[in-house]
């Protein structure tokens, strides 16, 4: 592999140059970014009903384009997913990347350009190994190989000659050939749409392989290496893979899992964790600094433009947006992105905290809604209310109130979801009543099907049937009473459920 390091080596220290030069110049990067957007899309139909041929600051921009959320922006989204081009963006769409989480759908479709590909999503991917490297010189990444866990592809329902699937895939089904040699498994295994058949073969590869590091959601990789560990009867991992190094996780918080994953997988202090930030819209960050858990450096040449709306102003009609150079620390933002697949001011869903400013640092702080994304599940509002309505008619009560949590891994024992639920009166069957929440829920919540099959990851909820009133007590406790506050419906931690089961006993 020393040929290999030696081109790396090459390559890592010209884009460690242009990475310091957006850290120095991390306002004027943004303009160059936003500048070349809105060249680029100028005679797309989008463009040309807001102007762009006559946009050249960020003020015009702002005036003349709305803040959209998927819901709103669908339309023009549909009519690419149906083969119509040249609509948000100039080049030809051939992907999108396919998640849950909408309230009118069960999955949403994100455009993936060539472009987002290339000069964002593979960029990302780049970037990572050459922040890596560049803090660790003496890594020995590529003596051995990377395992990607990643998801599926099928063709598009709207347009056969297009193809949809996890973004996981999209960018596995289109890597170089040199980015294939460095991993594992085969591409024809790693895109397999059954899990089952997937995890056999992948833990039956990854036992002779030379494992150096593992690119994966937190969830997912738990599931795989827990099976390793029972089939191979391994203690932890390290007897298997003795030079495995790196663990790269993004999309759900992996504060719940660093222990597991440091007592029993990989027990050393050898091996080293680090987040990103690649979402199915684009490859927004990259931890720079291992010491800083959760924070990630800002990228700013991805061909993705930023706003940013405080989140005292997230409700208003017409709110208030910042550009990078005038965010503060320690303050709540939603994001805004616009970006060289064809997103124009779009509410990404995500909400962020800047936690330096020399160079740009985020850590992820949450959801502009309500929501449970312990295990990449991303639950919403409207699926429980649909879940509950559903479980409800089924065993004709009606609902008071309810709330929700996650109950994390531990040890062998999966995940799953924690509720407490207030009717007019307890049900006969509570059986069925979970059933019926559970199956809803697996039905308008692609994700959350995906981790509940083979109760791979998620077992069936938990629910506790409470006495009329416990809610409206709890909330005077609180001193929450009144029209204006609300029983928070979703929490992405136990904080709500273990302090009601608490005031309960």
């Amino acid at each position: 592999m020393s040929v290999l390091n030696d081109i790396l080596g090459f390559f890592i220290k010209r884009r460690i140059e242009r990475i310091n030069e957006f850290r120095i110049n991390p306002h004027d990067t943004q303009i160059q970014q936003f500048k070349g957007l809105i060249y680029k899309a100028r005679k797309t139909e989008f463009g040309k009903l807001h102007g762009y041929a006559e946009i050249s600051k960020v003020s015009d921009f702002q005036n003349r384009v709305p803040i959209v959320s998927y819901e709103t922006f669908y339309p023009y989204i549909e009519r690419v997913l149906k083969g119509e081009q040249n609509i948000i963006w100039p080049s030809t769409i051939n992907f999108f990347s396919k998640s849950s989480g909408t309230t009118n759908a069960k999955s949403k479709y994100i455009p993936v350009s060539d472009e987002s590909l290339e000069s964002c999503h593979y960029k990302g991917g780049k970037d990572l190994i050459t922040l890596y490297l560049s803090e660790h010189p003496e890594a020995k990444l590529f003596e051995g190989k990377g395992l990607s866990i990643g998801g599926s592809l099928q063709d598009n329902p709207f347009n056969s000659k297009t193809e949809v699937g996890d973004i996981s895939a999209i960018i596995m089904q289109n890597l170089p050939q040199w980015a294939e040699y460095l991993r594992t498994p085969p591409i024809e295994i790693a895109l397999l749409d059954n899990w089952e058949e997937k995890l056999s073969k992948m833990i039956e590869i990854c036992q002779s392989e030379n494992l150096t590091s593992i690119l994966g959601v937190p969830t997912w990789t738990v599931v795989f290496l827990e099976r390793l560990m029972e089939e191979t009867g391994h203690d932890n991992l390290l007897e298997l893979w003795p030079n495995f190094e790196l663990f790269v996780h993004g999309a759900v918080n992996f504060q719940p899992y660093r222990e597991l994953f440091k007592t029993k997988f990989f027990p050393s202090s050898d091996v080293r964790y680090l987040e990103t930030y690649n979402a199915s819209e684009g490859y927004f960050a990259v931890q720079d600094d291992l010491s800083k858990e959760g924070e990630m450096l800002l990228m700013l040449d991805y061909g993705v433009f930023y706003e940013f709306i405080p989140m005292e102003n997230i409700e208003e009609e017409h709110p208030k947006t910042l550009t990078i150079d005038e965010v503060e620390l320690d303050k709540n933002y939603a994001i805004l992105i616009s970006t060289n697949a064809g997103l124009w001011r779009y509410k990404i869903g995500d909400t962020v905290k800047f936690t330096c400013k020399t160079p740009y640092r985020i850590k992820i702080s949450g959801r502009t809604k309500h929501f449970i994304n312990a295990f990449g599940e991303e639950l919403i509002i409207e699926n429980a209310e649909k879940g509950i309505t559903a479980a409800c008619e089924a065993t004709g009560l009606s609902v008071k109130d309810f709330t929700a949590g996650p109950v994390y891994m531990q040890g062998r024992q999966k995940g799953s979801h924690e509720w407490i639920i207030e009717c007019n009166s307890k049900p006969e069957d509570p059986s069925l009543f979970i059933e019926k929440l559970d199956n809803t829920l697996r039905r308008v919540n692609s994700d959350y099907d995906a981790k509940r099959r083979g109760d791979l990851a998620l077992c069936m909820p938990k629910v506790h049937f409470v006495d009329e009133g416990t809610f409206y007590n709890w909330m005077e406790k609180r001193g929450k009473l009144g029209g204006q506050n609300k029983v928070p419906r979703l929490s992405n931690n136990r904080e709500f459920i273990e302090d009601i089961l608490s005031f309960m006993n």
